[in-house]
C-alpha cells in the first residue's frame, strides 16, 4: 500500500478511537459492576500494577529515544510498540479496578492537596490529547514518512513522558489513601 493511502487508511479510525477511548472511559469509570448484581471483589490489587506499568512505559520512552539516537531503529519500534502495549494494558487495568471498586479520596492537606490536583488534571487531560498524537506518529513511521514522523515525535514524546511519569507520582501520593 502506497504510504500517503496508508495514512489517509487510518486517519478516521485513529480519530474514531480518539474520540471513543475517553469516552468510554468516563462512561465506564461511573459503573460499578455491583450496580448491576454482579458481585466481584474490588479489584484493589491493580493500582500498584498499573502504576508499574506506567513506570514501565516511561522507561520503555526513553529508551526507545536513546535506540533512536544512536540509529538503531529495530530496537527503537520493538520498544515503541512495547510502550503502546504497555499502555493499553494500563488502560484495560485501570477501567477494570474502576469499574468494581469504590472511588479513593486524596487525604493531602494544604499545599500538597493542590500540588496532586495539578498534577492529576494535567494527567487526565494530556492521557486524552496523547491518544491521537501516538496513534498518528505511530503510522507516520509505518508509513515511511520518518521526517514528518521525527517532526510530530518531537511533541508526542514529552506529553507521553509526562503522562507516565504523572501516572506513578499520582499513583504514589493517593496510595496510603487506598481502603485496605
Amino acid at each position: 500500500m502506497e504510504n500517503s493511502n496508508l495514512e489517509k487508511k487510518f486517519k478516521t479510525p485513529i480519530i474514531l478511537v480518539s474520540i471513543i477511548i475517553p469516552v468510554a472511559v468516563v462512561l465506564l469509570f461511573s459503573i460499578r459492576l455491583k450496580d448491576f448484581g454482579i458481585n466481584v471483589a474490588p479489584l484493589s490489587f491493580l493500582p500498584p500494577i498499573y502504576a508499574t506499568i506506567n513506570g514501565i512505559t516511561a522507561a520503555l520512552l526513553v529508551s526507545a529515544v536513546v535506540a533512536i539516537k544512536k540509529g538503531n531503529r529495530a530496537v527503537h519500534e520493538k520498544l515503541m510498540t512495547s510502550a503502546i502495549v504497555c499502555s493499553v494494558v494500563f488502560l484495560l487495568m485501570y477501567v477494570a479496578y474502576h469499574m468494581t471498586a469504590d472511588p479513593t479520596k486524596f487525604g493531602g492537606e494544604g499545599a500538597i492537596k493542590y500540588v496532586y490536583f495539578f498534577l492529576l488534571l494535567t494527567h487526565i487531560a494530556l492521557s486524552v490529547t496523547i491518544i491521537p498524537l501516538v496513534l498518528f506518529t505511530y503510522v507516520k513511521a509505518l508509513a515511511g514518512q520518518f521526517d514528518n514522523h521525527k517532526k510530530l515525535a518531537k511533541i508526542t514524546f514529552p506529553l507521553w513522558l509526562y503522562v507516565a511519569v504523572t501516572g506513578v507520582v499520582v499513583y504514589l501520593m493517593i496510595a496510603p489513601y487506598y481502603a485496605n
